[in-house]
């Protein structure tokens, strides 16, 4: 049996478990109004935030080391298994929400969650670097990531329906057992890598391995796994921290709103779950068509000629300065349309660029050294998270969200100028000292 356009099937089945992941996430952020009034009747507005930014920096802490965790584990057991663990473990801690009743046990199923969910981040980095060529990552990236946008269109307007006819804890257990299900087309489909996959065309498998260019370092006219230094080697080389460094900058933006959509329309428009509901996927929109244009502009400038180094550097470069005056413009949207619609545009640029800085690990390296870089940078994008959530509702105090923004626009310039500075030439690395 041979299944045409194989890996374009892969990427799919991963997008698909991003937009589980998404909903996952994304479920507490809308209930949260809800289930604050039921647990927390006795609290002000902004006790309720307080302990809701608490829990959700638990959860990026914990996505944080994830990543690195993951990174490794994914470099160990594989794609497959890897998903596999992964998704199993995260939609199991999501079904354990339903029976939390305060802030430790709301902490301790958010962790286990924000630890399992990671690895879809450098499992699909991983899976990316095996199953395409080069002048073909960032699009599969762009898939990959528009899942994210596709679950927060989905997940937000899908919770707050569901409140109308089941209780949080009902709502929890459903969407956990989503999770489950999607191991069954997975465990089928993906049996191994492209390399000796039974199901995969010659034609397909040998346009794959040609297109990547980290694959024969040695120059014997034989695939290889490339450049795959040791973790030591790799992060001495300023390549490596360059991507740390973009990633650590650029993802607060993105949690910047993942986390504070719902809170921010309920605290500055007084919306409930409902009418949270109407607006609250619009910036998603945004995000989803972010994705597949990031993917696409990169393709077509390596197709039109243009070198790998170039390409990433005008998505990135474009995105980011998408990004800085909409973020501004944030400080005064105006009626609450105004502001779903900036934030659209925001995450528009944010996936514009961040496909592109989440292909650099395997542009720089191959075999291995994908997922590790991939954890590394992971755990750094989700610390520099971390702290900007933290800071959230002291920035935000009275409802004056203008501060968060201003941080936001800055940390779009830090990112852009990592790349450009830390990467000089974006190209597959070679040892530093030649065998």
């Amino acid at each position: 049996m041979q299944l045409k356009n194989l890996r374009w099937w892969v990427i799919a089945l991963i997008a698909l478990a991003t937009i589980i992941n998404y909903i996952d996430r994304q479920s507490l952020n809308v209930l949260w109004p809800a289930i604050s009034e039921d647990l927390y009747p006795d609290k002000t507005a902004d006790e309720r935030k307080e302990i809701y930014a608490f829990i959700s920096v638990i959860f990026v802490f914990s996505y944080a080391f994830g990543q690195a965790i993951f990174g490794k584990i994914f470099d160990w057991i594989g794609t497959r298994l890897g998903f596999a663990l992964s998704i199993a473990v995260w939609s199991v801690a999501t079904a354990m929400h339903a029976f939390a009743r305060g802030i430790v046990s709301f902490s301790l199923f958010r962790a286990i969650l924000g630890i399992a969910e990671a690895g879809n981040w450098p499992g699909a980095a991983k899976a990316n670097a095996e199953w395409f060529p080069t002048k073909e990552r960032a699009l599969a990236q762009g898939i990959f990531n528009s899942g994210a946008a596709i679950g927060g269109i989905i997940s937000i307007p899908l919770i707050a329906y569901l409140a109308v006819h089941f209780t949080w804890q009902t709502i929890f257990i459903l969407v956990g057992i989503t999770g489950v299900l999607w191991l069954i087309p997975w465990m089928i489909l993906v049996k191994s890598p492209p390399k000796s996959h039974p199901w995969i065309s010659q034609e397909e498998r040998e346009y794959i391995l040609t297109g990547q260019q980290n694959q024969d370092i040695d120059k014997d006219g034989n695939f290889d796994e490339g450049y795959t230094p040791s973790t030591g080697e790799m992060l001495s080389r300023k390549e490596s921290w360059g991507v740390i460094i973009a990633s650590a900058a650029i993802d607060p933006i993105w949690w910047l709103f993942v986390f504070w959509i719902p809170i921010y329309l309920s605290e500055v428009y007084g919306m409930d779950v409902q009418t949270i509901g109407i607006y609250g996927w619009v910036p998603y929109v945004g995000a989803m068509f972010g994705a597949w244009f990031g993917g696409l502009l990169a393709q077509n400038r390596l197709n039109a000629g243009w070198t790998v180094n170039k390409a990433r550097k005008f998505t990135i470069t474009l995105g980011c300065l998408i990004m800085l005056p909409t973020l501004l413009a944030m400080s005064d949207p105006g009626a609450p349309v105004n502001a779903v619609l900036l934030m659209a545009v925001i995450l528009f640029g944010f996936q514009t660029a961040i496909g592109n800085v989440q292909t650099l690990p395997s542009d720089f390296f191959g075999g291995k050294s994908v997922g590790t870089l991939a954890g590394f940078s992971g755990m750094a994008a989700k610390l520099g998270a971390a702290g900007l959530t933290s800071l959230v509702p002291w920035l935000t105090s009275g409802g004056n969200y203008t501060p968060a923004f201003v941080i936001g626009a800055a940390l779009a310039v830090t990112a852009m100028a990592s790349v450009w500075v830390l990467c000089p030439t974006i190209a597959a690395l070679e040892p530093k000292t030649k065998p």
